[in-house]
This record gives structure tokens, C-alpha cells and sequence, in this order.
């Protein structure tokens, strides 16, 4: 049995050797890719962002708990800032999440940010595709960060969850952060700390007054994942917006957009890899001679319409 046969049987090891080979970016990926696709989504990935700090893990662990005890498979993609020594990912999420290892209904995946700007590790959504293919009930994405670089989450969730604190300051603040501009679900982690609800009835005035969107007000929660209160209460409201987003087209409209931002960003990496080459042959093939003199737009034009090295 060949690894896609594997992998579309939920077997663990075949999910983690098909991740390790979009890491690599394996010569095999595209066809192990083509291979699954016809299984892909049935999975509803769940974004879960927020500053550091605010007990994402934490709550991610909780939320995973709940899903297990619903009889739901699970997959974990955990965004972790990149090592600085190894560019490899530092794995916080995983020891936090070391109760689930031997639950076989569980897959947990640690993935290197490697600086992309997003928040994301650039080969995320392949990653998420595998998890889907496996049979997964839910991806929950757990990424690094948050802030304007952070709406990247918002073209790769279904439900994008966002998570503060009492400690992350007013509404106007997460407004400024482009926080309000991503989040189906809010949720205002570390609830016992003086503040909290305070920063719930901002968020509240503010999701109500937010034009952005009319048919779906994002619910603000309370939580304080460290002991699980409130954690049940996330899970129903996310199961709450996969409902209404298959029944109001949203899902569709999301899944849409996603494969169009993923299209963008495939062609825009093979471009760059072209005119990179391009570049090297100008540069190796001709006298450029005073490069201070030699015009770069005009360079760039010439291997952008295909003229390259003369």
C-alpha cells in the first residue's frame, strides 16, 4: 500500500512522513498532493490567533479535550516561531499539548513560522489539506502572533477564533491590531484577572456597532482555559458558526477565496524562482560591466517578458 493509500486511512505515521515531505518540499509532494485531493474538504480548520501571552495553547489544549470527548478526530497545526540557530520550529506547543500523545485520535504538528509574515509557515495549507485527507473531523491552526500581518489566518480558516486578555488593553487597541477584522469568535482568556469584564463589554459595544459584517455578530466569551471554565461554551459557538456559514454560503465563499490566494501564491513562488535563474544567467552569460550604471528596472522588465540574457 503505497503512503496516499495510507494516509486516506487515517494512519498517523503516513500523515507525518506526507508533512515532513511538503516541509522538505519533496520532488513526490505534487503527485502525493493529486493523490488525496478528492478527499479534501470535509474538514472544518479552525484559526486560533492571538498575542503572546494570552493562553492560546492553553485554550487550544481545552478545545481539543472537548472535540476528543465528542468522539472528534483532530488534527493541531502549531505555528511556532522559527529557531533562530536550526530555522526549525521550537515545539512550545507540543509539550504543552503532551497529554494527547497517546491518544490516537489526535495529531499534533508543530510547524516552523521561518519569518513569513503571516503568521503562518508558507507550507501550512498543503499541511492542513493532508490532515483533512486523513479524516480528520477538525484542523485547528494555532499561529504565531497577531497583528496586520496576522490576516492571513482569515484566508486559511473556516472560523477564525480570537483570543486576548484583560492585559492586551481597550477595544480600540484590537481595533488598531486589525483584530477586529478577522474574528468570527472572540475570547477573552485569564477571565479572573481584574479587567476582564470590562474588555468584554468593549468588545461587545464594538462587534455590535462594527458594520463589517451584517448577517454573523462574532459572540465574545469568557474563558480561563488554565482550569477549562467557559471552554464548552467556545466549542458550541464554533459548531454554531460552521452551521450558519454551510447555511448562508460563507463557507463556500471562504473555501473559494482560499484556493484563489493559494493559486496567487504558487504562481507567484514558481515566478520569482523563474526570474531568480533568469537573474543568474544575465548576470553569468553578460559584460555588465559598471554595475553601479546598469538600470534595474530595465533588467527587471527584460526578464519579466521572457528576453532574459542576450
Amino acid at each position: 500500500m503505497d503512503l496516499a493509500d495510507r494516509l486516506l486511512e487515517g494512519d498517523v505515521r503516513a500523515l507525518a512522513r506526507a508533512i515532513s515531505m511538503v516541509e522538505d518540499r519533496a520532488e513526490a509532494l505534487p503527485e502525493l498532493l493529486s493523490a488525496v485531493r478528492g478527499r479534501a474538504g470535509q474538514a472544518h480548520v479552525v484559526g486560533l490567533t492571538g498575542p503572546p501571552g494570552s493562553g492560546k495553547s492553553t485554550l487550544a489544549d481545552g478545545i481539543v479535550e472537548r472535540w476528543r470527548a465528542l468522539d472528534r478526530a483532530v488534527g493541531v497545526l502549531a505555528i511556532d516561531p522559527s529557531s533562530p540557530f536550526s530555522g526549525g520550529a521550537i515545539l512550545g506547543d507540543r509539550v504543552r499539548m503532551q497529554r494527547h500523545a497517546l491518544d490516537g485520535g489526535v495529531y499534533i504538528r508543530s510547524m516552523a513560522a521561518r519569518g513569513h509574515l503571516g503568521g503562518l509557515a508558507s507550507a501550512a495549507r498543503e499541511a492542513i489539506r493532508l490532515i483533512d485527507a486523513s479524516g480528520r473531523h477538525h484542523c485547528l491552526l494555532e499561529t504565531v502572533g497577531v497583528g496586520q500581518s496576522e490576516l492571513e489566518v482569515m484566508l486559511t480558516a473556516d472560523t477564525v477564533v480570537v483570543v486576548t486578555t484583560p492585559a492586551s488593553g481597550d477595544g480600540v487597541q484590537l481595533i488598531k491590531a486589525g483584530i477586529m477584522e478577522i474574528a468570527d469568535i472572540f475570547v477573552v482568556n485569564k477571565g479572573d484577572l481584574p479587567g476582564a469584564d470590562r474588555v468584554v463589554r468593549e468588545l461587545r459595544r464594538l462587534v455590535h456597532e462594527s458594520n463589517r459584517r451584517t448577517r454573523w455578530e462574532a459572540p465574545v466569551l469568557t474563558t480561563i482555559a488554565s482550569s477549562g471554565e467557559g471552554i464548552a461554551d467556545v466549542v458550541s459557538a464554533i459548531d454554531r458558526h460552521l452551521a450558519w456559514a454551510e447555511k448562508d454560503g460563507e463557507l463556500q465563499r471562504r473555501r473559494s477565496r482560499r484556493l484563489v490566494a493559494e493559486v496567487e501564491s504558487i504562481v507567484a513562488e514558481r515566478a520569482v524562482d523563474r526570474a531568480r535563474d533568469a537573474l543568474r544567467e544575465c548576470i553569468d552569460t553578460e559584460d555588465l560591466g559598471d554595475l553601479a550604471r546598469v538600470d534595474p528596472y530595465a533588467l527587471a522588465d527584460r526578464i519579466l517578458n521572457g528576453r532574459g540574457a542576450r
